[in-house]
């Protein structure tokens, strides 16, 4: 697909063959066993000249001729219109958004001079920077592959001509301070603070937080919630004091509409002294008035009268009940609109 003369440049970077004149510094990088080149390339430094001459994978350097990363086509299958985009940035040169816009140029050239009519793209789903590129590149995430190899499950994206570029909306994730708390990103630290609180009772009869062990714990904190706001379905919080003390959410996302669902969790030994209000009031306050949403609704289990407190201080307004809504039990029904709080304000 690659002819010899083929060139992609964009504002910072140079997509090309690799040449002979990269052999130098693609053995110096085998030499300090940066694995981001193409799983094609022998470890043999020896065979590195071979391996150019051969090779259909794409150099991606900046102006100055530095190998910064690489990519490449596969599994492609022209009746079909369909292949498939693998990459890998030099870990000296990654957080500086090379590889997505190395993507985004490799993906219009395709759909510019071949018949390929989708790209697909798979990444590890702990992979968060990768899972990035594909959401900042404009792929839609299509689903999970489980099982789909030797490493595990496989999140799959695709994009497809006449779709253009533009990212799915999502909100940049925002530390926000209150006179007591730090609402933060979720540390390893946080994981046994995590689990207390998805083992606690009254969570576990109050909400749908459900978390097994440990393993599970860190998953959720250092991953599944970072995957769910690239897919734009909401941003969860670490609140902290200098210790996890609770979490505080949002989800069930409509872009259209601009409302969303919060919900909020206090761990066991830190209750009693208003620190769901405080989280919950600062990202109510940060979606009504900075991020132009119009409504948030929160869900409160009918028998669980300190939520509904919480709730009701923060100037959520009771609207009814939800019957058999959450888990089989009757929720009450609150919402907080922009206008409310501008009343307030």
């Amino acid at each position: 697909m690659f002819g010899h003369d083929f060139e992609i440049t964009t504002e910072r970077l140079v997509l090309r063959r690799f040449l002979a004149g990269d052999e130098e510094q693609i053995r110096a990088i085998l030499a300090e066993s940066l694995p981001f080149l193409p799983p094609s390339l022998p470890a043999d430094p020896d065979a590195v000249g071979p391996w150019i001459q051969e090779s259909t994978d794409v150099a991606i350097t900046d102006l100055d001729g530095r190998i910064v990363g690489a990519t490449s086509l596969f599994k492609t299958d022209l009746d079909a219109g369909r292949t498939e985009i693998g990459y890998g940035t030099h870990p000296g040169h990654r957080g500086r958004g090379y590889m997505t816009e190395a993507v985004r140029a490799l993906c219009a050239w395709v759909f510019e001079h071949t018949a390929i009519n989708r790209i697909e793209l798979t990444s590890a789903p702990g992979n968060i920077a990768s899972l990035w590129v594909a959401q900042k590149s404009g792929f839609t995430w299509e689903g999970m592959l489980r099982r789909y190899d030797d490493e595990g499950d496989r999140v799959l994206f695709s994009l497809v001509r006449g779709e253009g570029f533009d990212p799915s909306p999502v909100l940049p994730f925002t530390e926000m301070r209150t006179e007591r708390l730090v609402l933060r990103r979720y540390t390893e630290a946080d994981v046994p603070a995590l689990l207390a609180l998805a083992q606690d009772e009254l969570t576990l009869a109050n909400t749908g937080l459900r978390i097994e062990d440990e393993t599970a714990a860190r998953a959720l904190a250092l991953e599944t919630v970072e995957r769910k706001r690239l897919r734009g379905g909401g941003i969860d919080w670490a609140v902290a004091t200098d210790e996890l003390v609770g979490t505080v959410s949002f989800d069930a996302v409509d872009w259209f509409h601009r409302v969303a669902e919060v919900a909020y969790n206090t761990v066991p030994g830190h209750r009693g002294r208003g620190y769901a209000l405080e989280a919950l009031v600062a990202v109510s306050r940060w979606l009504l008035l900075e991020q132009g949403f119009h409504r948030i609704t929160l869900r409160a289990v009918a028998h669980n009268s300190g939520s509904q407190r919480v709730a009701e201080k923060a100037g959520y307004v009771r609207e009814g009940v939800a019957r058999k809504v959450l888990a089989g039990y009757d929720a009450v029904v609150y919402s907080l609109t922009a206008a409310d709080v501008t009343l307030e304000a």
